[in-house]
């Protein structure tokens, strides 16, 4: 087992509440490590409304879900975070050093003196089509999310659903697979019109398959596909299928936090308003997985909680030093590390 990657903070969860507590953190000179179960940085912002306009966040008369998190990502820059996507947080333990052991379901493990759990309502947990017996072949030839793609070359692939997920694999990893079809239940997606696009011109060029209909059937053993069953408007047949990925959207699931010994309110985490401190010294919570007298669940609340439980895990991680605080506006200090001067 290779040894533990060591930082002053791992964040759980890369939303802009969690993104911003990069910055915060930053300023105080805490480098950040940021593990998030989706294959982007964004939280609900990128993945379930990219394009919607956000009308709340000071400063923005309005902004997109997507646009924020790429002025968040330009403010953050400086500090050089690390990110840990398409990974789940399985394994939190402290140590007799007091430092948390943190382990991701890929195997990533870190050593940290603080954790900022900023997962919104928890983690996202890919919705399960209906399908019998998927569950035999999940993580085998059955998958929600591509962690490598040089895993599917040569496989024969299908891809249900109509979404930007969907349609974005198709078109990334069309190159690596032997075969590969999409399939939607209607001739109509809700991605990007480019991507729609691109795909039907792979399908007029016989580079791939589309399908209007869904999988009924899965068939194969030990876990490993070997065809699925389609039924369509003109019946149903069974197509060579090696490799399976769903995209029926997600769900929101607190998820292993439950079983982190933190204490629960109605799977919110209760914290006080001075720190944002947890039942356990050392884990805060910010954003909207966190609760207590007045909660608004709004970004900018948010970002209010990071800036001072960023200001607490200085306090906690340098406890015989002074902290001093200053403004960015006026520090020259501060202006440094933000590569202003």
């Amino acid at each position: 087992m290779t040894a533990p990657i060591e930082t002053d903070v791992v964040i759980i969860g890369a939303g802009p509440v969690g993104l911003f507590a990069v910055f915060e953190l930053g300023l105080w000179d805490l480098k950040c490590h940021v593990i998030d179960i989706l294959d982007k940085v964004g939280g609900q912002c990128a993945e379930l409304y990219p394009e919607k306009p956000i009308y709340d966040v000071p400063g923005f008369a309005t902004v997109t879900g997507q646009g924020l998190v790429e002025n968040l990502m330009e403010q953050i820059a400086p500090f050089g975070a690390q990110f840990h996507l398409n990974q789940m947080v399985s394994k939190l333990e402290q140590q007799s050093d007091d430092r948390f052991l943190i382990e991701t379901d890929a195997g990533t493990r870190f050593l940290c003196k603080t954790v900022f759990i900023a997962a919104g309502g928890g983690s996202f947990q890919p919705k399960r089509p209906p399908i019998p017996g998927i569950e035999a072949f999940e993580t085998k030839s059955v998958f929600y999310s591509v962690r490598r793609m040089e895993d599917f070359r040569d496989h024969d692939i299908l891809i249900v659903g109509g979404g930007d997920s969907a349609l974005d694999w198709t078109l990334n990893l069309q190159p690596f697979a032997k075969s590969l079809t999409l399939i939607h239940r209607r001739d109509a997606f809700r991605g990007a019109q480019d991507s729609v696009n691109k795909m039907r011109a792979l399908v007029d060029a016989g580079h791939m398959v589309l399908k209007i209909g869904q999988v009924t059937e899965l068939i194969g053993s030990d876990g490993q596909l070997e065809a699925a069953t389609v039924k369509t408007a003109e019946g149903s047949a069974d197509m060579t299928c090696t490799r399976l990925l769903p995209f029926f959207g997600l769900t929101m699931k607190l998820g292993p936090v439950a079983d982190w010994g933190l204490n629960l309110n109605e799977n919110l985490i209760p914290v006080d308003t001075e720190k944002f401190q947890t039942s356990q010294p050392g884990i805060y919570a910010i954003g909207d997985i966190n609760t207590y007298p007045g909660k608004l669940k709004l970004i900018l609340s948010g970002f209010h909680e990071a800036a001072l439980a960023a200001h607490a895990a200085k306090k906690a991680a340098n406890p015989d030093e002074r902290v001093v605080f200053q403004y960015t506006t006026s520090s020259s200090s501060l202006q440094k590390k933000l590569g202003i001067i």
